[in-house]
């Protein structure tokens, strides 16, 4: 998160009642909750709204992208925004427009509706996440506020694995006639009853109007991750003219502004120092690989469940659980490993997650359109345990030796780092899925994970033993 631990309520942590503050961490997991819901929703869900709305693979790709996009330039941003105006007044400001954004995507008529709809729901979901954590510092006593934090790792795997699988039942279900709407649409309630929970708990703060925001270092960023990801979607969807390369050669310029800004600008988003620290920069760089290649995956394999062997949404939630439950059970397993292994944890697991692309590479190829839930069982739980083994561990380790000072802008990018790198691999990888099979897509995987190996060496050698959040 993008928060360090400020103590700016109105009350001390110590005078809340411990009712009222399980009851704040209630409606901040609940929040964060429906962010993630929403962020994975589309994997299973995209090829019935392509069917329904039209769009083609241009509008499969942006639906994903479009979400991570706004999120990840937006996150650290939003964090500094809660520390200028006030945390609860950007939380309620967040998720009141998330709800609004939910309803537009409900409604949506054309493919372009949609698509602004989800960089609106993801630009007001980066308000609401980053003020969590400085909530929780403010109303928590610090002898008690590991007991809050330890229910995010939990909740956050299941909302991962929520999203499609909520997604594919209630496309398949579809309620009053409306497909796949009611996915969007059940944000209303949701949200709104976390929204009116908001509002009579979370207090009141005033913040620092001292703070500042790199405005036009965000705009530098948003320029750039739209010139590459629309030039990448335009050119897959349509041909390699004129207008993607431009776009793409946009994307570039705005990006090489945008690293001079971070260079010379007084306050950045990612601090100077942070990059010169050799393991992060290798961890960042390694997480880009790691969660571009994952993101990219996991809409390949749900794309080849229902184009390639004609699953229903519902059907191909249900199988993806293999998947989850091996994340679930290797992030349980490793995270009492850490400090003992080390990195060791985190090239142990991209080798798994490297057998599990091949495994699965093979199986497709040998089996092809009559490919099986038994025959994908296994792979899919291999991947998952490699994806639960690696992703905590990168995150632990790339924070590693960074100095307490440094800890919540090193945790702000990383999370909008892991947002970018979801929507670009997203992109990728799709792109090559529509122009050549899910055999090619899967290599291109096994690619960038074999990319991230030697990359372990440069992290350190262990996390610290407490990280500040």
């Amino acid at each position: 998160m993008t928060q360090t631990l400020h103590n700016t309520a109105s009350k001390k942590p110590d005078g809340l009642p411990a009712r009222t503050r399980w009851a704040i961490l209630a409606v901040i997991l609940a929040a964060d909750v429906l962010d993630l819901l929403d962020a994975t929703i589309t994997n299973v869900a995209a090829p019935t709204i392509t069917a329904d709305l039209g769009g083609g693979p241009a509008l499969v790709q942006w639906l994903g992208a479009a979400y991570a996009l706004a999120l990840g330039v937006l996150l650290v941003p939003g964090g500094r925004l809660g520390d200028k105006y006030g945390r609860r007044k950007l939380f309620l400001i967040g998720l009141a427009g998330f709800v609004a954004a939910s309803l537009a995507c409900g409604l949506a008529p054309t493919p372009a509706t949609l698509v602004a709809a989800r960089l609106i729901q993801g630009a007001f979901g980066a308000l609401v996440i980053p003020q969590g954590f400085g909530i929780l510092g403010a109303t928590w006593p610090r002898d008690q506020i590991g007991k809050a934090f330890a229910l995010f790792g939990p909740a956050m795997g299941l909302s991962a694995v929520g999203g499609p699988v909520l997604a594919g039942f209630l496309v398949d279900a579809d309620l009053a006639g409306l497909g796949w709407r009611p996915m969007f649409l059940i944000n209303l309630l949701l949200g709104g009853a976390a929204l009116l929970a908001a509002t009579r708990l979370l207090p009141r703060d005033t913040g620092d109007r001292s703070v500042s925001v790199d405005v036009p270092g965000s705009a530098l960023l948003a320029g750039a991750m739209l010139g590459v990801l629309g030039g990448l979607i335009d050119g897959s969807a349509n041909a390699w003219t004129t207008r993607p390369l431009t776009l793409l050669l946009l994307g570039v310029a705005a990006f090489a502004a945008f690293c001079h800004r971070q260079r010379t600008a007084a306050h950045p988003l990612i601090e100077p120092s942070l990059l010169r620290n050799r393991g992060f920069a290798a961890g960042l760089t390694l997480g880009v690989a790691a969660f571009a290649a994952t993101s990219g995956l996991l809409y390949v394999i749900s794309l080849f469940l229902q184009q390639d062997l004609g699953r229903t949404p519902a059907d191909t939630a249900l199988g993806l659980i293999p998947l989850t439950l091996g994340i679930v059970i290797a992030s349980i397993a490793c995270h009492g490993l850490i400090h003992t292994y080390g990195r060791r944890l985190a090239v142990t697991g991209l080798l798994i997650l490297l057998a599990g692309c091949v495994w699965l590479l093979l199986q497709i190829h040998n089996t092809g359109p009559h490919t099986t839930s038994w025959h994908l069982l296994a792979p899919l739980v291999i991947l998952g345990i490699g994806m639960g083994t690696c992703f905590g561990t990168i995150y632990d380790l790339t924070i590693g030796d960074i100095a307490p000072s440094e800890a919540g802008s090193a945790s702000g990018s990383l999370n909008a780092v892991q947002q970018l790198a979801n929507a670009t691999g997203a992109a990728t990888v799709t792109t090559v899925y529509f122009h050549s099979n899910g055999t090619t897509s899967l290599l291109v995987v096994a690619a960038a994970v074999a990319t991230c190996l030697p990359l372990t060496a440069l992290l350190p050698a262990t996390p610290q033993k407490e990280q500040h959040h």
